[in-house]
């Protein structure tokens, strides 16, 4: 950090410079999870095996959810304690951080090897569909034994990135994804291992990130690990948590989405019919969500990358009081994510067909008809989607955990979840319930503006007083 000028080099300059090595990072840690996917549709597996790993992947988000909130927590607080000069803070953040990750990570990794069966149940596996609920049994417990290195591996990135580090931070994600992108072929369709093959060649790569990750402890510029830094303090602990309570809310909204859409469609699957008179069933909607699910992560990891590559430079002028840098680097990063999401929106409504087989040729009618149906409807919201996610994370490296938090919560589910519980349950379809996205994305939208807007006021107001 030495080597960055926070508190005046170009704001634009600034943000390239985080937010490139960020985004790249972001997309290589979503095609952990898209990688397998596409190599699964192309398998024996087909449709099945997407189906699987759509109903493991909401715990594969519970677990970075809780990586990001300690992780992008440490990495605020230790922003904002650079900024005040406060070492002492500064150490402890990520000390602190690093000690928390790894008590999470042995928890999730407990829970989900004792109750794998009961979280499959949770998000919508029915051993009644026997091939579908086969192979996502077999793929969560392979994924447990890597959450650890899944964990605390996510969780480092952001102290790192922090640090003045991003490009190190996309070293160690990119190394990781790269393994998986090449051991997936070979386990998936050399050694005929289908499902079970991608689950252990995303172990491996989660474990070279996690190897890098630690050994930047070595060489670290702006803190030290050593017994003071990683005794828990309380305090530090408490604001870790409060910081990065935006990360989790709005990691784990996507697992409720994800949850709720799931059971959706095993009840009202088989109650809506296609065009061509057959009913779309469930697997065909499990694959279809899941997919739209990974694709709209891809988009969204782009916005997030730009907004967490604008953190240090936010968190850093918040600490010194320089408002003006602060109200610059905010209009930067949502003008540059908004535009990502139109360019988004185009290509979804433009291209659906293209997207979808990518992830598997040779699909029914009705599988290609819902797929089209979900990516235009459920996704065409994505442009406000995008502002909506960026204000979240711009308040968190403001210091306003809790508008952060509240935003958060409004897309996915203040607003979503009612909706489309309420669409299904009046419609009886799977395809009728896909709009109740939009509508979220519009109400969020509003009320992320008005918060955002609040907080700029109420830091002017702070500053009149002082």
């Amino acid at each position: 950090m030495k080597n960055l000028d926070l508190e005046n080099e170009k704001i634009s300059k600034l943000i390239k410079k985080f937010a490139i090595p960020c985004v790249i990072s972001m997309i290589v840690a979503a095609l952990y999870n898209i990688v397998d996917q596409i190599f699964i549709g192309w398998s024996d597996a087909g449709a099945f095996g997407n189906a699987a790993t759509n109903i493991v992947y909401p715990f594969t988000v519970i677990s970075l959810a809780f990586a990001l909130l300690i992780g992008d927590g440490a990495a605020s607080l230790f922003n904002l304690s650079l900024g005040a000069k406060d070492e002492v803070r500064t150490n402890k953040s990520i000390g602190n951080g690093f000690v928390l990750l790894i008590i999470v990570s042995a928890i999730l990794t407990i829970i989900g090897l004792v109750f794998n069966k009961q979280i499959l149940c949770l998000f919508g596996g029915n051993p009644k569909e026997i091939e579908c609920y086969n192979y996502a049994s077999e793929y969560i417990r392979i994924i447990c034994y890597g959450l650890p290195f899944y964990i605390i591996g996510q969780g480092l990135n952001a102290s790192i990135r922090s640090d003045g580090s991003p490009k190190y931070a996309m070293l160690a994600t990119i190394v990781g994804a790269i393994s998986n992108i090449i051991l997936d072929p070979i386990f998936i369709f050399a050694f005929h291992m289908s499902v079970k093959g991608a689950a252990i060649a995303t172990i491996i790569g989660q474990i070279l990130t996690f190897i890098i990750s630690i050994l930047y402890f070595r060489k670290s510029k702006s803190f030290k690990i050593n017994k003071a830094s990683l005794k828990l303090d309380k305090q530090i602990c408490a604001k870790i948590i409060s910081l990065g309570l935006a990360s989790l809310i709005t990691q784990l909204a996507i697992v409720i989405i994800i949850a709720v859409a799931n059971n959706l469609v095993e009840k009202y699957g088989y109650m809506t019919m296609a065009s061509s008179g057959v009913d779309y069933g469930v697997v065909t909607p499990l694959a279809v969500i899941g997919i739209c699910m990974k694709v709209f992560g891809i988009v969204l990891s782009i916005v997030i990358g730009v907004s967490l590559g604008g953190m240090p430079i936010i968190g850093y002028n918040m600490g010194a009081g320089n408002m003006k840098r602060v109200k610059e680097a905010v209009k930067y990063i949502l003008i540059t994510n908004f535009i990502i999401g139109l360019f988004a929106l185009f290509v979804f409504e433009i291209c659906p067909s293209f997207i979808i087989n990518i992830f598997g040729s040779g699909n029914s009618k009705e599988y290609m008809e819902f797929a089209n149906y979900c990516l235009r409807i459920f996704l065409g919201g994505i442009a406000f989607t995008c502002l909506i996610k960026s204000m979240s994370i711009l308040l968190q490296s403001m210091g306003s955990s809790f508008k952060s938090t509240i935003l958060a919560l409004t897309r996915d589910v203040i607003f979503f979840v009612p909706a489309i519980i309420l669409i299904a349950t009046l419609s009886h379809s799977v395809v009728t319930m896909l709009w109740s996205a939009i509508l979220a994305d519009v109400l969020s939208f509003i009320t992320g503006v008005i918060l955002l807007k609040k907080e700029f006021s109420n830091i002017k107001k702070h500053r009149e007083i002082c």
